[in-house]
This record gives structure tokens, sequence and C-alpha cells, in this order.
């Protein structure tokens, strides 16, 4: 499931981060790199372990953890740290599939990388190029959203960064490990979520048809769920 959502960040809270990451310490984005991304990846990363990484990392945090969309999409159990990316001058990263495993650095946090997320963080209108193009059983998905808006998809899909020929595309990326671990059982829960809140807002959260489905929906996490 690919899942577009709609700001994540405000213009308050991407014009928050961008003035913490623009000055912050950036390096060739290979320094994270795996044997077969480092052969496809051309662009530039802010320093992992930087003070302006770890604030605007929090202030993407806080924002997932109040996002509803993002939550029922993704199920979270644990997200990784978020990072941060920058593209400009032909800069791309060719077709690859994200690592299985992700060890934040210098610490034993690890996570299984169930989903894949970027958060655009520069009008789209200021550079030319940067589509994210997803591969997966849906056909092939090209995105390019506004800055503050995110998109969500699974971290086994091959995807790329188109060159960007004009300007510069800014983005955070992370990943996160859900509590389901296969897409398809994830898809069936977030389109039952979807579908009681449609029944629920017209005929009340206590209907018994409302309360039903929410049963069936909790008794799936429940047989589906590592918590």
């Amino acid at each position: 499931m690919l899942l577009a959502i709609p700001q994540i960040l405000d213009a308050d809270g991407v014009a928050r981060v961008r003035r913490v990451i623009d000055g912050g310490r950036w390096i060739d984005g290979n320094a994270t790199s795996g044997p077969q991304a480092a052969l496809a990846k051309r662009n530039e990363q802010l320093v992992e372990d930087d003070a302006a990484t770890v604030e605007a990392g929090r202030v993407i945090l806080d924002a997932l953890g109040r996002s509803p969309l993002f939550v029922a999409g993704a199920l979270p159990l644990k997200v990784f740290p978020p990072l941060f990316n920058r593209y400009a001058g032909g800069q791309a990263f060719d077709v690859h599939v994200d690592n299985a495993v992700r060890l934040k650095r210098g610490s034993d946090f690890r996570l299984r990388s169930d989903l894949s997320m970027t958060v655009f963080l520069a009008d789209p209108a200021d550079y030319d190029g940067g589509e994210l193009v997803v591969e997966d059983l849906f056909g092939e998905q090209r995105v390019k959203l506004a800055a503050g808006d995110a998109v969500l998809y699974p971290a086994s899909s091959l995807h790329r960064v188109e060159p960007v020929t004009r300007g510069t595309r800014v983005a955070s990326f992370l990943w996160i490990q859900s509590m389901v671990r296969d897409d398809g059982e994830r898809r069936i829960l977030f389109d039952l979520d979807r579908a009681i809140q449609r029944v629920a807002a017209d005929k009340g959260q206590g209907d018994r048809s409302v309360v039903e489905l929410t049963g069936v929906y909790h008794n799936l996490l429940r047989r589906w769920a590592d918590a």
C-alpha cells in the first residue's frame, strides 16, 4: 500500500525544520549506504548524530504521533529516528530496495524496516525532477508532494529518486517497524478502519454495527499484531 499523508507538517513546522537543518553538517549521502545502495546513491545527507538532525527529527516524530492517518496506515511499533537528505545539480538515487534491518549508529536500537517514509521539505515549484518513483504490485507510482506532505510505502518496494535538474530537493526519510508485518494485512486493517469511521460518522459511535465492526477490527489486529 502506498499512502500519501497531507500536512504532516504545517507551514510553520516546515519552516522550523528547515531553519534547523539548513545550517547543519551535510556530508556525502553514502555515509549510511549499504554496498548496493552506494552504487546508486548520489546526494547529501545531514550527519546522523548532528544536533540539527536530532532536533529536527523530534519535530517530525511529534508530528507523526499526532497524525491519525499515519497511525492507521503504519500501525507503528518502532520508528527509526528521522534522517534528512538533499539533491541538487543532477543528483539522484537509482533503483534500489531498502535494507531489511536498520541499526541506529552508536546504539543498540534496531528495527525491521516494514515501511519507508519520505516527508517532503521543499516546495515542488522550487526544483525540477526529484520525483520518488515506487514500483510494487500496485504499479509504478511517481510521487512529488507539497512541503509538509509525506508518503508511506512498503520498504520492500523497488524505488528511486529521479535526477534533480534545477533547485534543491530537501526531505526527511525514515523507516517504521509495524505491529503488522504483512502489507496485505495492514491494508485490510486500514480499509476496515476507514470504513468504520465513515459508518460511525453516519450512525454514531454507539451504533451496534459500529461496535461490531470495531470488534472485528480489533480481533484481526489481535490475530496479526506483534506488540
